[in-house]
């Protein structure tokens, strides 16, 4: 796999796990404090931790990459040679 490859496929692999992880732990404003809030939307979290959610996600899509990139470079998962 190349570079560019590798790039484009762990940049791909970590936004999908990014918006897999980013509505985990989420709790409306409203839901948390039990009053109806005026000015904002209903669904807006008080505190999202999108850096925890950011380190999380790099975390899991490292082992999935590099699951990935052992299984293409072990010829495990050659997709040249399905296509031939």
């Amino acid at each position: 796999m190349s570079t560019t490859g590798s790039l484009i496929v762990y940049i791909s692999i970590w936004w999908i796990v990014f918006f897999s992880v980013l509505p985990i732990g989420i709790k409306s404003q409203n839901a948390k404090l039990g009053v109806e809030l005026h000015g904002n939307d209903r669904g807006a979290p008080k505190n999202p931790k999108v850096g925890k959610k950011f380190l999380v996600t790099t975390l899991i899509t490292s082992i999935i990459f590099i699951v990935i990139y052992y299984m293409v470079s072990q010829d495990y998962l050659n997709v040249r040679g399905y296509l031939q």
